[in-house]
């Protein structure tokens, strides 16, 4: 199983968005049971709370199924629970690598991602919590599941290895 954390400030905008998002491509293609796909904040301020109206509401737009996330804050332990931790902008990555007690270059397993840094545009996803635009954060989050998948079935040597692995058991 190919485990997947995103992760943003709060845990109620970008990183349940991108969770609901990549679960929704990959349950499109049959491949749900072969993912783990969740998310979290790097902040306490939103622990507890459900996903923001606007996030909701742009995924109930487009039928794609909205559960009943809770906010969550990232813990050190999901360094080993989860093969992937992609934050959504930099700032998350330096506050993903404080949570996790480590510097950048003591991540040997190359765990710690940002999302657009799959695509061929490695940018910030910008928090719509502020810019109140979650047309443009549903967009990058799009392009960035659609590479972290192309990466992760085409790119990526070692999973794709683990998911062949995965689709004969």
């Amino acid at each position: 199983m190919i485990k997947i954390l995103f992760v943003c400030h709060g845990n109620i905008c970008r990183s349940p968005m991108a969770q609901y998002v990549l679960q929704d491509m990959v349950g499109k293609q049959g491949l749900s049971d072969l993912f783990e796909i969740d998310s979290a904040a790097t902040s306490y301020e939103e622990i507890g709370n459900g996903i923001h109206h606007g996030t909701r509401s742009k995924l109930r737009s487009l039928g794609i199924p909205v559960g009943n996330h809770r906010a969550r804050r990232m813990e050190r332990g999901d360094y080993e629970r989860y093969d992937y931790l992609i934050g959504m902008e930099k700032y998350n990555i330096s506050n993903m690598y404080r949570i996790l007690g480590m510097r950048p270059e003591e991540d040997e397993e190359h765990k710690v991602w940002r999302l657009l840094d799959f695509g061929r545009r490695p940018r910030d996803i910008a928090d719509p919590w502020y810019t109140g635009n979650f047309d443009v954060t549903y967009e990058d989050i799009v392009e960035g599941c659609e590479a972290l998948l192309a990466y992760i079935f085409e790119g990526n040597e070692g999973s794709q290895k683990h998911l062949e692995e995965q689709k004969k058991s």
